[in-house]
């Protein structure tokens, strides 16, 4: 029965709901909440650690800062060594949803060992499943979104993730601050388990669009001689799936997916650029506070609302989507970091502790963070343009199962990397040579990386290809080819 109700058995009855939970809007509902739940146990628990670690574990004070930033890093280290494993374990499962509700189960065995742990061991352990859980999280979530969505609207969609992710990003540091401030220790977990069990609901309730295939295929009317299936739209990138080899000739040896994907400039340009995002993004953690408290005289709470404007342009993130759908990557990526790096730069110029410095303060890093999301939003459906694009030079390559997460494993770990680099980054360079260098090199890191991204992103732009790749990068609508077609002309090496 319970086989029925969730969708995964052989019944022929179909399950409850079906074209509901089957439904685009659901699915993309459901991952965007996954990634949120993620982002949100991340963060909600930050204003917390020091507290377990001083009170709970036994940490003396002089050592807490040492544990937090242990405690930072293995949360990395998990997310940037376990993405492969889960990218290439999602790629050989039958379906996507199992591994979705492992991760969940997983970031909920972890909650509990923060919320209960009176040990660095303990503690040490559960952020280090927080990062397994995120790995999964992102690599099967994402590419359950590909499978569901295709390729056309694939921006538009990661647009939304993004969003989600932003969200997740602002609130959580705030709420868990205010709630352990007023409510105490546990009350902040009280949150995170609340939303675990909408997320968890989410997840049960989902069913994937080629498990619905079977049923919603007999339930459809035939279609007549004029009229397309009404199915055939919305299954449309389920029925696509990887491309069939045909190559006739059976072949010795072949890389595995992920050292093709590797293989691709373009590929690796996209996931290069998407570590600077990371990177850009992350640097302001360990010295915005900082910086506005001992410039501005700020307490923490007044400090962390500086993160409000550099995160608030995320919220037009899925505009950007559809914009990088309807027009291509290129031109949208190029131009956030171009537009980042004047007021990165221009960041120097803060120094004193009068209004217009910090009015200054707030709209640079509200112009900051709007180049930074329309950098990052297309760099993400950039992933699935280049796996499309090698599906249709070299059908069969990837396998039967194609290698939509080995693909956004392989963004997993860049973008791991650039938040470990980020951090470090700021802290260095503000502690050795003070924040106007640190702005400087900012701006620099941005400008250096908008080369690489005009050139490589959509397809190498060259003389030859430049009709190719510029005259159509945008998703497939009505007699419009997609990106992947189009991108299939241009050099994906």
């Amino acid at each position: 029965m319970f086989a029925w109700l969730l969708g995964t058995g052989d019944s022929a009855k179909p399950p409850p709901f079906l074209k509901l939970r089957s439904a685009r809007w659901f699915i993309l509902m459901t991952v965007s909440c996954a990634v949120f739940t993620d982002i949100f146990l991340y963060g909600i628990i930050v204003p917390v650690v020091p507290f377990a670690l001083s009170t709970r574990a036994g940490v003396p004070e002089d050592d807490v800062q040492h544990w937090v930033s242990v405690l930072l890093a293995v949360y990395g280290g998990a997310l940037l060594i376990a993405s492969p494993f889960c990218g290439w374990l999602a790629d050989k499962s039958p379906n996507r949803r199992l591994p979705l509700l492992v991760g969940l189960l997983t970031l909920g065995g972890a909650t509990v060992m923060l919320c209960v742990g009176s040990s660095i061991g303990v503690l040490v352990t559960g952020r280090l499943l927080q990062g397994l859980s995120a790995a999964i999280v992102w690599t099967v979530g994402l590419a359950l979104l590909v499978d569901t969505v295709g390729q056309t609207d694939i921006g538009q969609t990661m647009g939304s993730v993004f969003l989600a992710m932003s969200l997740a990003f602002l609130v959580a540091p705030l709420l868990g601050g205010i709630v352990y401030a007023r409510a105490g220790y546990y009350a902040v977990f009280y949150i995170a388990f609340g939303v675990i069990v909408l997320d968890i609901s989410l997840r049960l309730l989902l069913i994937e669009k080629k498990v619905a295939r079977k049923w919603l295929v007999e339930l459809a009317p035939p279609p007549t001689a004029a009229e397309p299936s009404p199915l055939s739209t919305d299954l449309a990138p389920t029925l696509r799936g990887p491309l069939p080899s045909t190559d006739t000739t059976t072949p010795r040896f072949r890389l595995p997916p992920i050292l093709t994907l590797l293989s691709s400039r373009r590929l690796l340009s996209a996931l290069v650029a998407c570590l600077v995002q990371a990177t850009l993004t992350t640097a302001f953690d360990s010295v915005l506070p900082l910086y506005a408290a001992s410039t501005f005289h700020w307490t923490s709470t007044g400090a962390g609302l500086l993160f409000l404007p550099l995160i608030t342009p995320s919220f037009g993130a899925p505009l950007i989507g559809f914009l990088a759908d309807r027009h291509g990557p290129r031109y949208i990526a190029f131009a956030g970091f171009l537009f980042a790096a004047p007021p990165l730069v221009l960041l120097r110029l803060v120094t004193a502790n009068t209004l217009p410095q910090k009015v200054l303060l707030c709209a640079l890093l509200a112009l900051v963070g709007a180049g930074l999301a329309a950098a990052m939003v297309p760099l993400m459906a950039e992933v699935t343009y280049v796996v499309e694009a090698r599906e249709r030079k070299a059908p069969g390559c990837f396998g039967e199962r194609g290698a939509y997460a080995q693909a956004y494993a392989l963004f997993n770990v860049f973008f791991a990397a650039g938040t470990l680099i980020g951090p470090i980054w700021g802290g260095f360079v503000v502690g050795g040579a003070g924040w106007g260098v640190m702005s400087l090199t900012l701006g620099l890191l941005a400008l250096v990386t908008s080369v690489p991204v005009v050139v490589y992103t959509g397809g190498v732009w060259t003389r030859k290809g430049k009709a190719g790749v510029e005259g159509g990068e945008g998703g497939g609508g009505g007699g419009v080819r997609s990106e992947g077609e189009k991108a299939a002309e241009a050099e994906v090496r």
